[in-house]
């Protein structure tokens, strides 16, 4: 049967519509509601009209936060109209069938491990590295959800190590302070060079001027990229990985993915590092992608 795969986004929901053997037969895009049944109806309506060219099709949805195990309601979601709401549930029955979800982060890493940058991995650990920081763990091709439905939230760590300038950590959305996501995504990277530098650089702007030569800019990528060696090697230490993905806008910052792989081994519990950290393959399509792949033969378990 056909897959419909749906990333839905903080400002726009993608759909794709893969054939059988994954061939990829059509895409559709939409800005995404600020309330929650009319993001219900968008995601119907988009289902609706691929199935009606292109005939019916299992349904696979990429989300912002994730899903209580304990009574079904989305937990987390930085599209807050989500939070509290049996989501999972309302959408399956707007469509009449079981409709299967995971948190974008893991969507991503499930496709990179599938097909992607990570497909030569047996253990595979997915990072998004955006607006937010998060994770997902795919072993042997099949993703883990784990038992609270958090393996891979790697971002609301505490980063670890701290240096002398990092010990009055930034307030995190969470309630909590220091997280890795403060330090490590787009917004994160901004901060710490305005807090140096000043101005009001973005990410992107701060990568652009790295790759002109600016020293300052540098610097804030090198610092960057040796916070992200420090966040990484927990994990590593835990989870032993053959790969470790990265996507999300500030992976594509120039230079970044060498300055991990160069700072990486100081931070690990061993006396060699063959865990290869490496960019994203599939990119943005990484989310919808992997939202199909939920509906594997093989049975990804839900």
């Amino acid at each position: 049967m056909n897959r419909i795969g749906i990333d839905l986004g903080g400002t726009k929901i993608e759909a794709r519509l893969f054939a059988p053997g994954s061939e990829e037969r059509v895409r559709r895009r939409v800005p995404t509601p600020r309330d929650y049944d009319s993001t219900l109806g968008e995601i119907e309506r988009l289902v609706r009209a691929l199935e009606a060219e292109h005939g019916a099709a299992r349904v696979g949805l990429a989300h912002p936060g994730s899903t209580s195990p304990d009574t079904g309601l989305m937990r987390n979601a930085n599209s807050v109209w989500l939070n509290g709401r049996p989501f999972r549930d309302d959408l399956s029955a707007r469509l009449e069938r079981p409709v299967r979800m995971a948190n974008d982060a893991n969507c991503f890493a499930l496709s990179e491990a599938r097909d992607g940058a990570g497909r030569d991995g047996d253990v595979v650990f997915g990072v998004i590295v955006g607006t937010g920081v998060g994770g997902g763990v795919v072993v042997n091709g099949q993703l883990i959800d784990g038992t609270q439905g958090i393996a891979g939230e790697w971002g609301h760590l505490p980063l670890p190590w701290p240096q002398d300038d990092e010990l009055a950590p930034p307030a995190c959305w969470c309630g909590r302070t220091g997280c890795l996501e403060t330090w490590l995504s787009g917004p994160g990277l901004a901060s710490d060079h305005a807090r140096r530098n000043g101005g009001a650089l973005d990410a992107s702007e701060i990568a652009l001027a790295a790759q002109d030569g600016n020293a300052a800019a540098s610097e804030s990528i090198e610092r960057h990229g040796e916070r992200m060696a420090r966040g990484l090697a927990l994990v590593i230490n835990i989870l032993d990985p053959d790969i470790v993905v990265l996507g999300g806008g500030v992976s594509n910052a120039d230079g970044l993915v060498e300055r991990i792989n160069r700072a990486l081994p100081a931070w690990l519990f061993s006396d060699v590092c063959r865990t290869g950290i490496v960019r994203h393959e599939h990119g943005d399509a990484s989310g919808v992608r992997g939202a199909a792949w939920l509906w594997d033969e093989d049975g990804v378990r839900m």
